[in-house]
């Protein structure tokens, strides 16, 4: 348990058996009464953000998540599975808890589930892939090239990067997961 005071961006919390990341965490002193902290909190099970208050004496139960490495298998109906390398087993993970990171999935590639009571609220991909490019867009009729001779490829997950003008279909690219920026050719 911590005091409200203590609390801070990243932190998980855990507030009527809900699971919490602090966005945000400001203290507010009034006029005439007593201070409070001013809180945004993103709810991990659905992802909402929501603004709570606090007395800055009131404890809050702190939740420490516990990562394990994932390897992705397939995409089976809403659920994507991967397999739990320690005990070989199967997990399957919704599609809102992988959300953005699909662009990047391939199978084989390992990544970090965020646990706590056995069960899965995020996960984390590596902080670069190595992906093959499909598919330059408008490669035939020059529409793929931007502005500066920069091209818009097509990797094999389907993700969409900007790259240079001499990177062609079939090169290994490695891609920041992060912000989805084309670092080098492979």
């Amino acid at each position: 348990m911590v005091a409200s005071s203590q609390i801070s961006p990243g932190m998980i919390v855990k507030i009527e058996e809900k699971l919490y990341r602090v966005e945000s965490s400001v203290k507010v002193t009034v006029a005439k009464g007593t201070p409070f902290i001013k809180t945004k909190l993103r709810d991990l099970s659905n992802d909402k953000l929501v603004e709570k208050n606090f007395k800055p004496t009131q404890q809050i139960e702190e939740a420490i998540l516990k990562e394990k490495p994932l390897e992705f298998l397939y995409l089976e109906g809403s659920h994507f599975l991967f397999l739990d390398t320690s005990n070989l087993e199967q997990v399957a993970i919704p599609s809102g808890i992988v959300s953005e990171n699909i662009n990047f999935l391939k199978e084989g590639v390992v990544l970090n589930a965020l646990i706590y009571d056995e069960k899965v609220y995020g996960v984390e991909l590596p902080p670069f892939l190595e992906l093959m490019v499909s598919k330059i867009e408008g490669e035939d009729d020059e529409e793929g090239l931007v502005a500066n001779s920069i091209r818009i490829a097509i990797l094999e997950t389907g993700a969409k990067v900007t790259v240079p003008p001499f990177i062609e279909v079939g090169d290994i690219i490695k891609i920041d997961t992060k912000t989805g920026d084309y670092i080098q050719r492979v």
